[in-house]
């Protein structure tokens, strides 16, 4: 297209203008003072077209460029983690990097891990005590759960135990799920303490939507062999849980064992797959566009003002 005007202007008979010119002896026109500015401004008036039409031209042609990036792998898997937050979890009992630490602070470590290498999955997280909430929707922003992660802390949704509670919760989030695999992972270090629903009951919800839950029993003393230890965890009800949605369950005595479940998880739900990079287009016609308004604009104006 960009030969087409000159085309033109050579092969189409020229329009005949009418003018008020003035014809004059070539030695009087001389004469007249010549005015360079004006010379120049003729020919800047004579390129406005010219570069008009090349401006529209490559716009036309939709100028882009393509670069790849590397896809997000996508597992189809929306995994939700339920962190038991009561009182309980204060007792320093677990030792981490050669310290003794809460057990809190060692489910932090070691789920932050976990977390960061889900990457593919959607992860959310639900925290509870007396009552639970969704800290964390579902999302691909892995680091961000992890981030709040973190920032838990004991108190802020009561110190009681509400395992029913939690795990309800993060069934809620997964009802409306179309992922091709939905599942809990819910750690305890007590027993249901608060609530109307029965953990069971929450477990035989999991069963009909199909939600896996996979549970994590947390400490060193069980009900079942210490069964007048204070904040002892119930073991026997994690494990129904567990079984009754075909997930399974573990028991976490330190933090080693906290590690080896983490990867044992991992192993059973398996993350991420490799993707082919995927194609990312820049498209640079909108500018060779704007000048093409823009030197429209300045024609426009500059007939009038003659």
């Amino acid at each position: 297209m960009l030969p087409l005007p000159f085309l033109a202007m050579r092969l189409l008979p020229g329009r005949r203008a009418a003018t008020g010119a003035l014809l004059v002896p070539a030695t009087i026109g001389h004469g007249f003072p010549q005015n360079p500015a004006d010379a120049i401004r003729l020919r800047a008036r004579r390129a406005v077209p010219v570069l008009l039409w090349l401006s529209l031209v490559v716009a036309l042609a939709g100028p882009q460029r393509l670069s790849t990036v590397e896809a997000l792998p996508a597992t189809g898997r929306d995994l939700i983690l339920a962190i038991d937050l009561s009182g309980s979890m204060e007792r320093e009992d677990f030792d981490l990097d050669g310290r003794t630490v809460t057990r809190l602070d060692a489910v932090k470590a070691v789920a932050k891990e976990f977390v960061i290498s889900r990457a593919g999955d959607r992860v959310g997280l639900v925290l509870f005590a007396e009552f639970a909430y969704a800290a964390a929707p579902l999302t691909f922003d892995v680091a961000a759960v992890s981030r709040i992660i973190d920032e838990a802390t004991i108190g802020i949704s009561g110190r009681s135990t509400a395992i029913a509670g939690g795990l309800g919760l993060a069934l809620k989030r997964l009802r409306e799920s179309e992922a091709s695999s939905r599942v809990v992972v819910l750690l305890s270090d007590g027993s249901d303490t608060s609530g109307n629903v029965l953990p069971r009951d929450s477990a035989r919800l999991a069963q009909q939507l199909g939600v896996t839950v996979h549970t994590i029993a947390l400490g060193p003393e069980d009900m079942e062999t210490a069964p007048k230890t204070r904040d002892a965890v119930d073991t026997a009800t994690l494990r129904d849980i567990a079984s009754l949605s075909g997930g399974q369950t573990f028991r976490v005595r330190n933090t080693a064992d906290l590690r080896a479940v983490a990867d044992a998880i991992d192993r059973l739900e398996a993350s991420g797959f490799d993707q082919p990079a995927a194609t990312v287009r820049r498209d640079y016609w909108p500018y060779p566009a704007m000048l093409a308004l823009a030197l429209s604009v300045f024609l426009i104006a500059s007939r009038r003002a003659m």
